[in-house]
């Protein structure tokens, strides 16, 4: 049966064999992950407007759904294993979060490895953050609230951001979204294993082979900053997780959900059956994706 789900997972297959052909051109590799979502005509299609933003060095723009409110804003950092991803690639995804949340989204292109090494993009997130509690669409004006949201290498940053914001005693966000986050650089996660013949684009080996390009020689694996696993979520706002059952990274999720529940965070832990990485960015073409973004409109307005 050729279902939305099934060309899901054979479009994810496609995309991890042709990345592994590429393995020694990251300029192809990265055109070809901002094909990521591209399943189906529908999942291209743009919700609202966008505007381009430079503050400094650090490119960005606002995804503003039509009647959004320009004074609830999220921070978003998209995904791409710290090496790819671009604002282009998820423009028309952030569209429908912007549509579900009733918030307007700032997508941050922070600087990617392996040419800006760890922290420069943890860095890049953290000064977004600021300046979107100071600045909307319309111009200089505080947030009535601020909203911190990533997924997969986005999730990882989007969490560690939410910790390095906490050490330097920012004002924390409203609450948190992690879309199948990456949480641990040691490979500690069970589901490394026992997910790895259903995961369709996530070779386990990667999270290693990312370890030098990424994080570089003189920074430790379980650095709570590369590893958010390791942080501490004592006084934390409410945090969202959601994850598919069949990726690599489902325990990434788990492992968290339960590290920071015990330290008393309120997390909300979604584990959906069947669905690969980063499933959300796949609506309206794939059902259960609808589903999840209207789940995360749910929390970010009860936040």
């Amino acid at each position: 049966m050729n279902t939305p789900a099934k060309k899901v997972f054979d479009h994810l297959r496609a995309i991890s064999v042709r990345a592994f052909e590429l393995i020694h051109d990251l300029d192809a590799r990265r055109k070809l992950i901002d094909q990521y979502f591209c399943v189906h005509p529908s999942t291209s299609e743009i919700h609202g407007q966008w505007y381009p933003v430079k503050t400094d060095h650090i490119p960005m723009e606002w995804v503003v759904a039509d009647g959004a409110d320009p004074n609830r804003r999220i921070l978003y950092i998209h995904g791409g294993s710290w090496i790819s991803g671009s604002l282009a690639g998820y423009r028309a995804f952030l569209s429908r979060v912007s549509q579900a949340t009733g918030a307007v989204v700032l997508s941050v292109d922070y600087r990617l490895a392996p040419e800006h090494k760890f922290p420069a993009g943890l860095d890049d997130c953290t000064q977004a953050y600021q300046w979107m509690r100071e600045n909307g669409p319309d111009g200089k004006g505080p947030a009535l609230a601020a909203f911190l949201m990533g997924d997969s290498a986005g999730g990882n940053l989007a969490l560690a951001t939410l910790l390095k914001i906490k050490d330097s005693k920012l004002p924390l966000p409203a609450a948190v979204i992690a879309i199948s986050p990456a949480t641990d650089f040691t490979g500690g996660s069970p589901s490394l294993v026992s997910r790895a013949s259903v995961d369709p684009i996530i070779n386990p080996e990667i999270l290693p082979a990312l370890i030098p390009n990424y994080l570089g020689e003189y920074t430790e694996p379980n650095d709570p900053y590369a590893s958010p696993l390791f942080g501490d979520y004592s006084g934390m706002p409410p945090l969202l997780l959601q994850v598919g059952d069949a990726e690599v990274l489902l325990d990434d999720s788990t492992r968290l959900a339960k590290h920071a529940a015990e330290q008393g965070c309120d997390v909300t832990l979604e584990i959906w059956d069947g669905m690969p990485h980063v499933f959300q960015g796949f609506s309206p073409f794939l059902p259960e994706a609808s589903e999840a973004i209207a789940n995360i409109g749910k929390f970010i307005r009860q936040h």
